[in-house]
């Protein structure tokens, strides 16, 4: 009989639906573990400026605090000094007006009753001027994810950017760490396009939100006498840490992907699809300076994909024209009669060595032997 029950597919159906069943239960609690661990870190952050402003304690008595709070609590990890430390630090970057760079101590500016000990309207001051649901938002990641964000953030702002794109797109720490040090905050939506002009809203604002400027390609090493076959070949060989580069929602579809108008034929330099956009993206590599010509011929590749490629629910087709360097009013002028949506944004990546230098100079292991054999 249990032979039959394991074989029969009505009870593998509903194994797997089970299965499932249990590991979003798990998650969920992972999550409403870690939401009231950031609760209890938050009052404790409250507590101890408090405590701190009112007394003459400073921060010695964060050491006996710690020792206090692990002897007490030994299977809890969050209690040593450091961490203590972090916890005060998050709470006074939020609640800190205006904000400031973690590190300086703003007791003046905080409000002094600890959170728990607040009413509701107050208690939402005291959690600080971060919009409409602060809790809601930085309480849904990671304590390490919550770290990372104050000591690298020095608004805000910033900070909360940081925080809803966690939230939205589930980033790893080292993703999070990644984006905030490649300063996503001050280049997305920087581009020169004229999306305004030739999308509908909201999807004009959903795709001025998609364009970086500058992209950071800091994973790609190239010498300074590269052409635009070799950039993208780069870029591809590249492709998971292009795409992480590019945004959340871009689906790779190819590299000189052809095209054939009247006799002649066409190659595009990279073919993407958006799935958020529901559109089609062409990018077009350029290794030197925007020309306003670029745009004419883009203009061109993206009437081409719309008429081709593009089916029934697809929205417009959009151009990204990726160059080393842009004059900005030469590209709004270059755009501002063009009919199809086109961002224009300037990009950057490290130099290597050319290869006919790399063999005069030592390598990694020989300058290890070198070192061991003068420190012997």
């Amino acid at each position: 009989m249990s032979a039959e029950i394991i074989s029969e597919r009505q009870y593998k159906t509903w194994l797997t639906e089970l299965k499932n069943k249990v590991r979003n239960t798990q998650i969920k609690a992972a999550v409403t573990v870690n939401v009231e661990l950031l609760y209890l870190y938050w009052e404790l952050g409250a507590d101890i400026v408090l405590k701190q402003s009112e007394t003459k304690w400073g921060d010695r008595f964060l050491s006996q605090l710690s020792k206090d709070l692990t002897s007490e609590f030994p299977e809890m990890k969050g209690f040593s000094e450091r961490n203590l430390k972090y916890i005060r630090q998050w709470f006074s970057f939020y609640t800190s007006v205006p904000s400031v760079v973690i590190g300086q101590q703003p007791v003046a500016q905080l409000e002094k009753q600890p959170v728990s000990q607040l009413p509701a309207e107050k208690s939402q001051q005291a959690i600080g001027l971060i919009g409409q649901q602060p809790v809601a938002q930085i309480m849904q990641i990671p304590w390490g994810h919550n770290i990372a964000i104050i000591a690298k953030c020095k608004t805000i702002d910033e900070a909360m950017y940081y925080v809803q794109n966690t939230v939205t797109h589930g980033w790893s720490r080292s993703v999070l760490v990644h984006q905030i040090e490649s300063g996503l905050f001050q280049r997305e939506g920087r581009s020169v396009n004229n999306f305004s002009l030739t999308l509908p809203s909201p999807q004009s604002d959903l795709a001025q939100q998609t364009i970086k400027d500058p992209y950071v390609f800091d994973f790609l090493s190239m010498t300074k006498e590269y052409n635009e076959r070799d950039l993208e070949l780069g870029l591809v060989k590249h492709l998971t840490q292009f795409l992480l580069e590019l945004g959340a929602g871009f689906a790779y579809v190819g590299r000189q992907i052809q095209i054939i108008v009247g006799e002649k034929d066409f190659f595009l330099d990279l073919l993407f699809y958006h799935t958020q956009l529901h559109c089609y993206v062409v990018v077009e590599l350029k290794t030197g300076d925007f020309e306003p010509e670029y745009a004419g011929k883009l203009n061109f590749y993206i009437k081409a994909v719309d008429t081709q490629f593009k089916k029934e629910g697809d929205q417009p087709t959009i151009g990204i024209l990726l160059c080393k360097k842009k004059d900005k009013l030469v590209a709004e002028y270059a755009l501002s009669d063009i009919n199809k949506p086109i961002g224009v944004s300037e990009y950057q990546l490290t130099h290597s060595l050319p290869d006919n230098l790399k063999p005069s100079l030592p390598s990694i292991e020989e300058i290890e032997r070198e070192l061991d054999g003068n420190n012997r």
